[in-house]
């Protein structure tokens, strides 16, 4: 599968801009985060992630794919078995995907300011 992005990112921004177009879209967070336990089967993703689409996931885990953050394995059975993992490239995210899992957890899946404030 071609490359995404060709041409090599030349903004002021390039490390930040560069990352966020290969992690950035609403469900390639998620799908990263659950394949870092180990290798999935697409129905297992989708599982997971239950308010995604089966074309938008299966464009995601494509990009993904693409940009060399999966592995994506086809048995020849019938029916078709397909496997997806994390590439060795894919698992150097691993510490930034919990950073915002952690963050997340912080700051975004916390009680609002005023009833934390109203609680303690």
């Amino acid at each position: 599968m071609p490359q995404r992005f060709p041409e090599p990112y030349r903004s002021v921004a390039c490390p930040v801009e560069a990352s966020l177009g290969l992690i950035g879209g609403k469900w390639k967070g998620m799908a990263l985060y659950h394949l870092m336990g180990g290798t999935l089967r697409f129905n297992e993703i989708r599982r997971r992630i239950p308010r995604v689409t089966q074309r938008m996931l299966t464009t995601q885990l494509r990009e993904l794919e693409a940009d060399g953050l999966i592995v994506r394995v086809v048995y020849p059975e019938v029916p078709p078995r397909v496997e997806y993992s994390l590439s060795a490239k894919g698992r150097t995210l691993e510490p930034v995907i919990m950073a915002l899992k952690s963050w997340g957890e912080a700051h975004a899946c916390s009680s609002p300011p005023q009833a934390a404030e109203a609680a303690a």
